[in-house]
């Protein structure tokens, strides 16, 4: 059986948790069928790629406290990853991950404050080279 390879471009606009979480899956889930996979983290999801802020990610923040804390306490007994871990994960094995530039200046992040392996996207390459000839483009 041969595996069908895609070129994925994974773009997240959220800080909420489980919309990182479930792009980050995604991402980690392509590359390991051999996908080549582009995240480009932009809008209020320039916090996920942040050293600090990446560990305050709130999990359902718009529903009832016990909600978003029921969810965590399934997270941790189903011993997943953390956000961090999955982002170890994904520039080790070979992704991409890339934080808006417009988002890094209106937050006032210094690319030094980003993840280790993130870089400053260069939004003329980045959707001349990723987005237009992807063979899907998702969004989180």
């Amino acid at each position: 059986m041969t595996k069908i390879i895609k070129n994925v471009s994974i773009m997240c606009f959220h800080d909420e948790l489980c919309q990182v979480y479930n792009a980050l899956m995604t991402a980690l889930s392509l590359l390991r069928e051999g996908s080549k996979v582009t995240m480009f983290f932009g809008s209020r999801g320039i916090n996920a790629v942040h050293k600090e802020k990446v560990k305050d990610l709130k999990c359902l923040p718009d529903q009832p406290k016990e909600e978003g804390d029921a969810v965590m306490k399934k997270m941790e007994e189903m011993d997943l990853p953390s956000v961090e871990d999955l982002f170890f994960m994904l520039i080790a094995e070979g992704a991409t991950v890339l934080a808006c530039p417009l988002n890094v200046s209106l937050f006032n992040i210094s690319p030094k404050q980003l993840i280790d392996g993130v870089k400053v996207a260069d939004p003329a390459h980045y959707y001349k080279e990723t987005v237009i000839p992807a063979d899907m483009n998702l969004t989180f």
